[in-house]
């Protein structure tokens, strides 16, 4: 059972004009460049909406199956509900990316190890950067309410 704090990113299709601001502030956050390919979320488009746009981005599970997977207890869930990896114990082996239902972690070839969303530690600056609003934080009780209203993840 989750906490009462836990937060979560929850995103609005109906508010992205895909810009792409997120994906540049992440990746600078992160790693100091502006990538598309190191940022922690992506804005993808809908291949069933002409000009509509997805976001694929870490939702923090529950009960993460990538957690499940790893062999060496690497990645954890904090007090917060974030879901992080303790890169110190990482080997790299893609276990997590392989559990995770949209592939989320990804193996970074200049680190060597496997890398995800930590949520800026509680202050996403994707949801900071979005010019729309198109990306929110909030609790995971009034994400799943949301979820349900928009009808999508």
């Amino acid at each position: 059972m989750f906490k009462a704090q836990e937060k979560v990113l929850i995103f609005h299709p109906d508010k992205c004009t895909g810009c792409t601001y997120c994906m540049t502030a992440c990746s600078y956050k992160h790693f100091g460049l502006s990538s598309f390919e190191k940022s922690f979320i992506k804005i993808i488009e809908n291949p069933e909406k002409p000009f509509a746009f997805i976001a694929a981005h870490c939702a923090h599970c529950d009960d993460p199956p990538c957690k499940a997977s790893c062999p060496t207890d690497a990645i954890y869930k904090d007090d917060y509900g974030i879901v992080r990896i303790n890169y110190s114990f990482c080997i790299g082996c893609k276990y997590c990316q392989i559990a995770c239902p949209i592939s989320h972690p990804y193996f970074d070839e200049e680190q060597e190890t496997m890398m995800k969303c930590d949520l800026c530690d509680g202050n996403p600056i994707c949801v900071q950067q979005c010019p729309t609003k198109a990306l929110e934080f909030i609790d995971r009780v009034k994400a799943r309410e949301e979820v349900i209203k928009i009808g999508s993840f």
